[in-house]
């Protein structure tokens, strides 16, 4: 027995003052499952075991409470002659567990330190999955089934043989909570920073695209120098241009008929004098038709200055011409290569330049995400070093913890190995720069391989019992469950099996199926598994159904003594019985 096992044995095991009969499955419900019709458990804290003849059904107990928490369901669990078979699973977990955070998480009702997962099985292979009474997807009812309960010896997927979980169990094992919090940190903090550098780099190629489009543009619209308002004044003077000769004929022929003999404004200065000249015998009649004429006069002087100015604006030379349409069309098309108004021109090179100004500063802030990103990853790899550095010093103690222990557990030539392998960088994540594998070797001409790839059915338990022996108070799981976990072994070894399943059981409720006499006489509570032939009124219409019977403590010292003693139970195997059962020896 390992140092480590050792110490946890004489300070009272590896659960301490926070270990209550709370965590553990309490209640197990099974109908019409395989052999058994209906069949009700009540199960306790500490060493549970399971015995029975081979074949009597005691896989089927493990099935059942498999299906329960989530493994793969199969027609075949259900029981001939019934619709469907249901399994219920109550468990007792304090509040504090951290189930019930994934339970707020799927809005899942808890019901106070009671958690009931159910399952059923058409015939068809069709299954439903509960919790508390609540519908669930069988995926969720797996992952909170893989939080409360292992079964060792007898599936593939122990939490222990998934790659996935090692690098987490090594790190509880190292007890560096915070170097690895500064790691996740770290790695974030570098993430974001290679966000950002990302997304500055993507931004500055999108505007690097455009920096000769944008210097082509800025310079085409000052060579160009467009003035607001200039495109009407160049589309009006256009169109004078255009009609300029027959304009300055119409004005030619409108100076004409002003002139004539006599000019218009003549005759009427003519008129004004005569009414003026009138007015003073009138005394001041005339004054009011003289103002109107007066003001006729204005307006006719006005008039011939304005046809005098127009005729100066009016051009016909064609050269003038061509000069204003190079310059009005110049301007249109540049408006519309840039969709906007032509008034618009200056502002859009304005917006050109400050976009050119950000191109040339691109530099700059890019040299600065690059510091960033840097600094950060530089950070994250001295943290993700420390972390490495406390895992390998954890894989090396966990080693010799466990190949210690494979060692009283008849497994001399097996060894175990916890492997640190440095990740690519490529590979690097929150938890740091490397991964965990725990692998075995169970004959040292063999490669070390995955724990369910290398070890028999026997061994694998064993190999089991040993890592949760050394893991027990950094790996706490409510149930455990093992499936003949001596198997091949007796005497002394099975003592020793039975040891570490009473140290185990002292921080988790355990429950194992056993042959051996020297495992279930350390048991605290003892349940036999027996088929019976059911006849019905038909004397040829019989079915076999599992029986599952709790052993007072009479009961329980002959169960014990079949056990050594085989089909005939003499008085020596009941003293021998009662030896392994108090104490003494064999």
């Amino acid at each position: 027995m390992s140092e480590l096992i050792r110490r946890r044995i004489i300070h009272g095991g590896s659960c301490g003052s926070h270990c209550s009969i709370r965590l553990m499955l309490s209640h197990l419900s099974i109908r019409d499952f395989v052999l058994i019709e209906r069949l009700d458990l009540k199960f306790q804290s500490g060493l549970n075991v399971l015995t029975g003849e081979t074949g009597a059904g005691k896989s089927i107990l493990l099935d059942a409470l498999g299906l329960a928490t989530g493994t793969r369901a199969e027609s075949r669990f259900v029981r001939k002659g019934a619709s469907s078979t249901s399994v219920t699973a109550v468990f007792e977990l304090p509040i504090e567990h951290p189930i019930r955070s994934t339970l707020v998480e799927h809005n899942i009702q808890a019901m106070d330190e009671t958690i009931i997962l159910r399952r059923t099985v058409e015939t068809d292979g069709r299954s439903r999955a509960f919790i508390n009474d609540q519908a669930i997807s069988v995926g969720l009812l797996n992952k909170l089934g893989q939080q409360i309960i292992e079964i060792h010896g007898q599936f593939d997927n122990q939490r222990l043989m998934r790659p996935d979980n090692h690098r987490e169990i090594l790190d509880s094992f190292t007890g560096a909570t915070k170097l690895l919090t500064s790691v996740r940190i770290a790695y974030q903090k570098w993430s974001d920073a290679s966000t950002a550098l990302e997304q500055g780099i993507s931004e500055a190629a999108d505007t690097k695209k455009d920096e000769e489009f944008l210097r082509f543009a800025v310079e085409e619209i000052n060579v160009l120098s467009p003035l607001q308002g200039e495109e009407e004044k160049l589309s009006n003077k256009r169109k004078l241009m255009m009609h300029g000769e027959k304009l300055v004929e119409a004005l030619t022929e409108v100076q004409e008929q002003l002139q004539g003999e006599t000019p218009i404004d003549q005759r009427m200065q003519n008129t004004l004098r005569t009414l003026e000249r009138a007015n003073t015998y009138s005394d001041g009649k005339f004054k009011e038709v003289i103002q109107r004429f007066e003001s006729g006069l204005n307006d006719i002087l006005d008039g011939r200055e304005q046809l005098d100015r127009l005729n100066s604006e009016i051009i016909v030379d064609p050269a003038e011409l061509e000069i204003t349409e190079e310059r009005l069309f110049a301007l249109r098309a540049l408006a519309r290569k840039h969709q906007v108004n032509t008034d618009d021109l200056n502002r859009l090179k304005e917006d050109f330049v400050k976009r050119l100004s950000e191109i040339e500063s691109n530099e700059a802030r890019l040299a600065q995400l690059k510091r960033n990103q840097s600094s950060a990853r530089n950070e994250f790899i001295d943290n993700a070093t420390r972390v490495r550095n406390a895992r390998q010093k954890a894989a090396k103690t966990l080693e010799k913890a466990v190949n210690e222990e494979l060692d009283d557990l008849k497994l001399t030539q097996a060894r175990f190995y916890a492997h640190v392998v440095e990740l690519k960088e490529e590979e690097w994540n929150k938890h740091g720069i490397d991964r965990v594998l725990f692998l075995v070797s169970t004959n040292p001409k063999i490669d070390p391989g995955p724990i369910n790839k290398i070890a028999s059915g026997g061994e694998l338990a064993r190999f089991m019992l040993a890592l949760k022996a050394v893991l027990a108070t950094v790996d706490p799981i409510p149930t455990l469950i093992f499936d003949e976990a001596d198997t091949g072994v007796g005497g002394a070894i099975a003592s020793a099996v039975g040891d570490r399943l009473v140290l185990l059981s002292e921080g988790s409720q355990v429950l194992v199926v056993t042959h051996s006499p020297q495992v279930a006489a350390k048991g605290r509570h003892h349940w036999r598994v027996s088929k019976s032939v059911i006849t019905n009124d038909n004397k040829f219409d019989q079915m076999n159904t599992t029986i599952v019977e709790s052993l007072d403590e009479i009961s329980r010292k002959e169960e014990i003594a079949r056990m050594l003693a085989g089909a005939e139970i003499t008085e020596e195997a009941r003293a021998a019985a009662d030896r392994l059962i108090t104490g003494g020896k064999e």
